[in-house]
C-alpha cells in the first residue's frame, strides 16, 4: 500500500531527489495559518502544476489533447498518489540511515551501525532498501504528473512535513522535524504473515477470522524501527531489534498496497486508469514477497527499550509449522469468491468497499501518523472518502 522525496512531491525526479537548499526549505516549511482542507485541494492543481519538471511538460500538453478523467478515476489516482507520497516518506528515512547512498536516492550518508544490522538478515539489505524507496518516488511522481497532464488536481502533503523523525548519524540534517511519517511508535499488526500461509481463510469471506500475529509483541504497545539517536546504536541487541522491527515494517506496508492497487482497479472506469493501477500494483507486490522473506530471516531476540521501557521478542520461526515457517513467502491457495469453488492462489483482501478508508484507518492505528495535525488527518479522510465512492462506470 498503499506508499518521498528531499524536496516537494510533485516535482520531477532529479529536482525531487536533489539535496535540499534555500529553496527546498521555502517549499516545505510548515505554513503557519490555519489549513483549510477544501481550499488545499483547491489550490493543489496550481501548486503541482507549477513544480513539474520542466522536461515534462511536452508530454503532458500531448495527454492532455486525448481528454480528462472522470471525476471517480481523478479521486483514485489522487488517492494512491498520497499513499505513494507517504510511503516515500518513510522509505526516504529507512534509505537515509540504512539504504545505499548515490545519486539515485540522495540525501542521506548512512548510519554503519543500523545498516550492518539490516545485513543480518540479508547482505543485500541495503540495496533492497535503495530500490524500494526509488520506486516509490517514482510512483507518486508519476501519478501526480499523469493527474496535471489531464487537467486534475495532483496531491500535495507538502504543508504536513512537519514530524521530527531521527537526529542519529545518517539523516539528511535538512529534514529533520520535516517529515510526514513517524517510525519511532510503531505498532505493527504482522497477522499478515498467517493470513497469506492459512489456506481455509480469506479475509474477503471470512471478516471476523482472527489471523495470529507471527511476532505479538509487535503488535502491541509502541516500538521504534530506526535509530532515534546515536544513543539507540551503543546496544547491539536493542539495535538489533530495531533492525528487525523495521524487517517486518517493510512487509506490512508493502501488503497494503498488495491489496489496495487491485481493489481501485475494480473501481476504475478509463481502460488507461486501469492499466496504471494494475500496472502500478504488481510491484508493490514484488516488494511485499522480497520483504517477507528478509522478515523471517530475524534473529530470534528479546529486548527492552531503554528510553520507553518497552519489551519486544523475536521467536525462532524455524521450527513453527505452515503457519509460521519462515520460508514459506509464496501464497498458499485459499478460498475465493466462493466457497463451493476450489481453493486459489490470490492476493487478499481484494474487497473493494471502503478499501481507502481502511487503508488510512490502518496506517492510522500503526502509528504511522503520530504527531500529525487535525487538517492532516482530514486531507486524508477526505481523499479516502472520495475514492471510496468512485464506482466503474459511473465516473
Amino acid at each position: 500500500m498503499n506508499a518521498i522525496t528531499n524536496s516537494t512531491e510533485n516535482g520531477s525526479r532529479n529536482s525531487e531527489n536533489r539535496p535540499p537548499g534555500d529553496n527546498l526549505e521555502k517549499r516545505i516549511k510548515p505554513r503557519t495559518r490555519s489549513i483549510s482542507r477544501r481550499s488545499f485541494l483547491g489550490t493543489s492543481l496550481a501548486v503541482g502544476a507549477g513544480t513539474i519538471g520542466a522536461g515534462l511538460l511536452p508530454s503532458i500538453r500531448t495527454a492532455e489533447a486525448s481528454g480528462g478523467l472522470t471525476p471517480g478515476d481523478a479521486a483514485l489516482l489522487r488517492f494512491a498518489a498520497a499513499a505513494e507520497i507517504l510511503e516515500a516518506d518513510f522509505w526516504i528515512q529507512y534509505n537515509e540511515l540504512g539504504g545505499i547512498q548515490d545519486p539515485e536516492v540522495p540525501g542521506g550518508t548512512g548510519n554503519p551501525a543500523y545498516t550492518a544490522a539490516l545485513a543480518v538478515l540479508d547482505e543485500d539489505m541495503a540495496q533492497y532498501v535503495h530500490d524500494n524507496t526509488d520506486d516509490e518516488i517514482t510512483h507518486h511522481q508519476f501519478l501526480n504528473a499523469y493527474l496535471v497532464s489531464k487537467g486534475a488536481a495532483p496531491a500535495n502533503l507538502d504543508a504536513f512535513r512537519t514530524l521530527m523523525g531521527s537526529t542519529a548519524t545518517g539523516v539528511n540534517p535538512a529534514l529533520i522535524g520535516r517529515r510526514l511519517t513517524n517510525l519511532t511508535q510503531l505498532t505493527i499488526d504482522n497477522s499478515w504473515w498467517t493470513r497469506y500461509r492459512d489456506d481455509s481463510h480469506n479475509p474477503d469471506l471470512d471478516p471476523n477470522h482472527v489471523f495470529p500475529q507471527v511476532v505479538p509483541t509487535l503488535a502491541v504497545n509502541q516500538h521504534t524501527a530506526i535509530p532515534r539517536t546515536d544513543a539507540d546504536t551503543t546496544d547491539p541487541n536493542f539495535l538489533q531489534a530495531i533492525a528487525n522491527t523495521a524487517a517486518f515494517h517493510f512487509p506490512t506496508i508493502e501488503q497494503g498496497g498488495n491489496s489496495l492497487y487491485p481493489s481501485m482497479a475494480l473501481r476504475a472506469t478509463h481502460e488507461e486508469v486501469l492499466r496504471i493501477l494494475i500496472s502500478i500494483g504488481p510491484t508493490e507486490t514484488m516488494h511485499f514477497q522480497t520483504w517477507s522473506d528478509k522478515a523471517g530471516n530475524a534473529p530470534a531476540l528479546t529486548a527492552v527499550d531503554p528510553v520507553t521501557g518497552v519489551s519486544v521478542t523475536f521467536p525462532d520461526l524455524s521450527g513453527g509449522g505452515e503457519l509460521f515457517q519462515n520460508n514459506l513467502i509464496m501464497p498458499e491457495p485459499c478460498p475465493f469468491l466462493d466457497r463451493n469453488l476450489p481453493i486459489c492462489s490470490i492476493i487478499r483482501p481484494t474487497q473493494t468497499e471502503g478499501i481507502a478508508t481502511g487503508v488510512v484507518t490502518f496506517l492510522t492505528n500503526m502509528g504511522l501518523f503520530i504527531g500529525q495535525s487535525p487538517a492532516f488527518f482530514a486531507l486524508l479522510t477526505e481523499l479516502a472518502q472520495a475514492a471510496d465512492h468512485t464506482h466503474h462506470g459511473r465516473g
